[in-house]
């Protein structure tokens, strides 16, 4: 739910004197597609780089015939793209491939279509070379980390390489993960820790998780804390598909359907709950490794339902009106939801995770997500007690101080 595009109050954009050389091969590869919350950080980036008009900035992208390179104008066309969703139809190319995703050829095409210079991955050396020496690389997408390409960026003359690592949930709860995504996911961080200059995570909690899977190499890495920018949507109740128009008192969970959110414990509640329950409003896409949650929802929970596909202003509408979000997940390296909840000034009760303090301090009240009886009597006592007026909210970090950060500690 961050809003984009990001204001130009994120301007004056310190570190004006590298070329730099975002990657975008997630939105890419999701070209279309409702955002999550990695994509949305992608493309704050994009939009903030764009805003700093002093300093040259190129796109990255992955497809199947190698890699694209976009120049300031092509970029600007993506962003656009990605906000209204008006892609191109796929090329012939893309057609052609049954293994794409129909967003990816969506996105792979509008990209070669728009690109100022393309090679295989072996020859980006030579792309580089064209564009000059001291480049600034940046991935903050999880995509598209391949030891062989940040090995070229790490040796290309006067270059750095900066990623963003948002979590490491798949090697600590690698049971919550689709099969090949844990082995994927250690590939990656391998590469990053080998041949970045600077990692990036949003709290500390999740900079602590990094080092101890970094292991002896954890004293050596260059990490800097940048929480994400959050800028609440506005609420827009005309946006609210008519089937979940409110008209009894409701809580509301955000987020994917996969096991880590822990959507099973909220149904169990409403299960048992009887006579007089409120609403619970699930809104998130299914996900994976949840077929008993899935089936439950298919046969029915009393007072639950399901939405997918909201826009941002009916999801900020739909919270402004709820009794609270309720957040019980196993594992975090943020928690984008409760953050824009509080920000919205709405209640929240959140799972007691060490990254959701650091991002939210007092706010919530915090339960052990394992916890059932101590979450059904929050969730009924909020009930009872919910305030008939909300004054107060809270402060959400800015992009402008992840930002920052993020550029005045590069080295």
């Amino acid at each position: 739910m961050i809003s984009v595009p990001i204001s130009n109050a994120l301007l004056p954009i310190p570190d004006m004197t590298r070329t730099r050389l975002l990657d975008i091969s997630r939105l890419v590869s999701r070209a279309g597609l409702t955002p999550t919350g990695v994509d949305r950080v992608e493309l704050a980036y994009v939009d903030a780089f764009l805003a700093d008009t002093q300093t040259p900035v190129y796109g990255l992208a992955r497809t199947a015939l190698g890699l694209a390179l976009l120049d300031r104008k092509g970029l600007t066309a993506f962003a656009t793209a990605c906000r209204t969703g008006s892609f191109d139809l796929p090329d012939i190319l893309s057609r052609l491939n049954g293994n794409l995703t129909p967003a990816a050829r969506r996105g792979q095409s509008f990209v070669r279509w728009r690109a100022v210079d393309r090679c295989r991955p072996h020859r980006l050396g030579r792309m580089l070379d064209r564009l000059g020496s001291g480049l600034s690389y940046y991935n903050v997408g999880h995509s598209n980390l391949t030891a062989q390409l940040l090995r070229t960026l790490s040796n290309h003359d006067g270059s750095r390489v900066t990623v963003l690592i948002h979590d490491t949930i798949p090697l600590d709860h690698p049971d919550m993960q689709r099969p090949k995504s844990v082995p994927r996911f250690r590939k990656m961080l391998t590469a990053a820790l080998n041949h970045a200059d600077q990692l990036i995570c949003t709290t500390q909690a999740a900079a602590n998780d990094l080092r101890r899977h970094a292991g002896p190499r954890a004293g050596q890495l260059d990490v800097v804390v940048a929480p994400l920018g959050v800028t609440p949507p506005s609420p827009a109740p005309e946006e609210i598909p008519y089937r979940l128009s409110p008209v009894r008192p409701y809580f509301m969970v955000v987020g994917t359907i996969e096991p880590r959110k822990n959507h099973a414990l909220l149904l169990d509640i409403w299960q048992d709950w009887g006579p007089g329950a409120p609403d619970l409003l699930i809104c998130g896409r299914r996900g994976w490794l949840n077929e008993d949650v899935f089936r439950r929802l298919d046969e029915g929970v009393p007072h639950v339902k399901e939405a997918q596909d909201l826009s941002d202003g009916a999801i900020a509408a739909l919270l402004a009106g709820s009794l609270g979000l309720l957040f019980p997940s196993f594992a975090e390296g943020y928690g984008l939801p409760p953050i824009e909840a509080a920000a919205l000034g709405v209640p929240v009760i959140c799972a007691d995770l060490a990254a959701c303090r650091e991002a939210m301090g007092d706010w919530p009240v915090y339960l052990n997500p394992s916890d059932r009886y101590e979450w059904s009597i929050e969730i009924r006592t909020l009930l009872d007690h919910a305030p008939a007026r909300r004054t107060s909210r809270r402060d959400a970090p800015s992009w402008k101080q992840h930002f920052d950060t993020v550029l005045t500690s590069a080295p």
